[in-house]
């Protein structure tokens, strides 16, 4: 072959080469410096992947689901909602931070990795109706972070009692067996409906939150205009909570957590929302001031007059 084909032959084979490797690599977020792959006996990981495909894609970082991403107070709860938002309630990934090149960074970012993988699997087995036992969730976290086993737990329970107000509790020591349970009592744990699915709590905590932070009585334009900024909008159906309108003012109404009711003499009419009766039996004022709180990272008594009204109420019902 004359020098000048296989010059060129050589550059077009390089060429091939760098565009394989660059798609191969598209995209990829996961630590390069891992200490170990995924093991291929995880429940999660074996097989699986259509199932979790529901799951797979929710993140509990306030940027995926569409959490509100100001500090709830009593003079302002509604806010402002970006019209981004609305363009972007579907997308539903899971994003994964990228790895620092620093040796500290990356292992801080390894532990992240594993609290998000955790976090799925969670909401997987609560999904599929499936038990939670800890030899399960050491294949997905892994024999190298053995030690830290209960720090991860702990991160990815509280983000995943963040988003959907439920809360991982053991149920068979002998076990070591778990459950992700509601904070208050709706059907099938918190799926409302029957069959599988994922909870609705963490609507219902929220809108009892605006109510009590809007002097326990909220316009219904008030709650729309929060939930905007959550990317949960009525008439549009939502990966967590199907068709939003129908499941606070019918079904949340039906089982008696709201009141729904046309604010008096209003013309057009206009509606508002309380607390229903079994609301206030099966949750508190405290409790829902203390998921708020939980939700903006801070404390309870920073919503200082609510947070008076609150105790107010735990010693009412004491």
């Amino acid at each position: 072959m004359p020098r000048s084909q296989k010059s060129k032959h050589r550059t077009r084979e390089k060429c091939h080469q760098s565009h394989s490797n660059s798609q191969n690599h598209k995209g990829v977020q996961a630590p390069v410096a891992m200490e170990e792959p995924p093991t291929s006996s995880s429940p999660v990981l074996e097989g699986n992947t259509q199932n979790l495909s529901a799951v797979e894609s929710i993140s509990t970082s306030q940027e995926s689901w569409g959490g509100p991403s100001t500090t709830i107070t009593s003079s302002d709860i509604s806010g402002t909602r970006s019209d981004e938002g609305e363009d972007s309630q579907h997308k539903e990934h899971l994003c994964f931070p990228k790895v620092s090149p620093s040796t500290k960074s990356s292992c801080i970012d390894i532990l992240t990795m594993k609290v998000g993988l955790l976090e799925q699997f969670l909401l997987y087995k609560y999904k599929m109706k499936q038990p939670i036992v800890k030899e399960d969730m050491m294949k997905i976290i892994g024999q190298n972070y053995k030690n830290q086993y209960p720090e991860i737990l702990k991160r990815a329970s509280e983000r995943i009692e963040v988003v959907f107000a439920v809360e991982l509790k053991e149920v068979d020591s002998t076990r070591h067996s778990y459950d992700l349970v509601s904070k208050v009592k709706l059907p099938n744990n918190g799926r409302v409906r029957a069959g599988r699915g994922l909870p609705k709590t963490g609507l219902l905590m929220t809108v009892l939150g605006v109510i009590f932070m809007k002097g326990n009585c909220a316009a219904e334009e008030d709650i729309w205009k929060f939930l905007g900024m959550m990317r949960v909008f009525a008439g549009r159906k939502h990966f967590i909570y199907g068709e939003p309108r129908k499941l606070i003012t019918k079904d949340l109404v039906r089982l008696r957590y709201l009141e729904y009711r046309q604010v008096l003499n209003s013309e057009p009419p206009r509606y508002e929302f309380l607390w229903g009766p079994k609301a206030q039996a099966e949750t508190s004022k405290m409790k829902v001031l203390e998921y708020l709180a939980k939700v903006n990272g801070t404390v309870p008594n920073v919503f200082s007059s609510r947070y008076k009204e609150a105790l107010r109420d735990e010693e009412a019902r004491a």
